[in-house]
């Protein structure tokens, strides 16, 4: 029992200095960096949407230097080829044999800066690294380093240059987080905190030896690590993975129900597809995380709604109908998790 309240102790202190070394940089966004360190601990990606200037880039940065891992940025653009992120094979005029010139994905963690600008082949060469932590360059395959962790920033409101991702590869990301604006008081606190010239020193920028070996690494490997041990601690009852399963079966119309008025007039006439078991893995792992970060050894229900949202709202293809009642995917999640009851 000691040994679990120690361990448990050991949690709050590593979140407690996560979150207050965030704070330093970013204001509010409590769901995002929230969010960020369950997929951490979970092993998963994050994809982050929202508009440009909410500190959607600032976040994983400040993030990897807590870290102290090999970070790396890629800018995704529409001339943006495969062998720019994975690598490509050299000839060595010297010895007359190719050699291999590794990419920037070979990294601890890697951001995908507006990933819906990459064409569809840079695309397919990221999910094989996102999926398989594994790339292909030439003929062999190199695994990529551990921990691999890919956080991919979206902005939602240009059309123009982008190339929507497709569903199998949005249903790789664990999470995907919304940015939202600030309220006025957090505004009020980023402008006040802003340096007085365009590169100016700032709490809200990483200085010149921010990211690896800058500092003592807050969440590095031995956290990391000493986070997943202290997971095995918390335990998921049978009602609440039935739970978990009946919302992810919510999701997805069969064809009795698009034929049934009854279920034609609910909110199933607003799906066209569902989630797949992946988010039912999902679910249950965030919500073993969530219940680890709030201190208590078993998952609640509570649990379960809280991480919902991040969890099903990307994986989720919505009907024209949708559009035209103007609803979203939070609005059908919400409403899911107000029909289906607890355990």
């Amino acid at each position: 029992m000691k040994e679990r309240e120690a361990d448990f102790s050991r949690v709050r202190e590593i979140v407690e200095a996560y979150r207050t070394g965030m704070a330093e940089r970013i204001v509010a966004q409590d769901e995002l960096l929230r969010g960020m360190l369950m997929a951490w601990i979970a092993g998963g990606h994050v994809l982050l949407e929202g508009v440009p200037g909410l500190a959607k880039t600032l976040a994983v940065k400040t993030f990897s230097s807590l870290s102290g891992l090999e970070f790396k940025r890629i800018q995704f653009t529409p001339d943006l080829l495969p062998a720019d992120l994975v690598g490509t094979l050299i000839f060595e005029q010297a010895t007359g044999g190719f050699s291999v010139r590794k990419g920037p994905v070979f990294a601890n963690l890697v951001l995908a800066d507006e990933i819906n600008r990459a064409p569809a082949k840079v695309q397919s060469a990221l999910l094989e690294a996102m999926a398989e932590r594994q790339v292909t360059i030439g003929e062999r395959t190199y695994p990529l380093p551990a921990p691999f962790f890919v956080l991919a920033t979206q902005n939602p409101i240009e059309q123009e240059g982008t190339y929507p991702l497709p569903e199998a590869e949005l249903d790789r990301f664990l999470l995907k987080l919304e940015v939202p604006y600030p309220t006025p008081e957090e505004e009020a606190a980023v402008v006040n905190a802003s340096p007085s010239h365009e590169g100016g020193p700032s709490s809200l920028n990483p200085g010149p030896g921010a990211g690896k070996g800058s500092k003592a690494p807050v969440i590095g490997t031995g956290e990391l690590e000493f986070l997943r041990d202290a997971l095995e601690l918390v335990r998921c009852d049978e009602a609440i993975v039935a739970y978990i399963v009946s919302l992810v079966a919510a999701t997805r119309p069969s064809p009795e129900s698009r034929k049934d008025r009854k279920y034609r007039d609910d909110y199933l006439k607003y799906i066209s597809f569902g989630a797949s078991p992946r988010a039912s893995i999902a679910l249950r792992r965030l919500s073993r995380i969530h219940a680890l970060l709030e201190g208590r050894d078993y998952v609640v229900p509570a649990d379960v709604k809280s991480v919902a949202l991040p969890v099903l709202r990307h994986r989720l293809v919505l009907s024209y109908e949708a559009g035209a009642d103007a609803l979203d995917a939070d609005d059908i999640v919400s409403k899911i998790l107000s029909v289906v009851p607890l355990p």
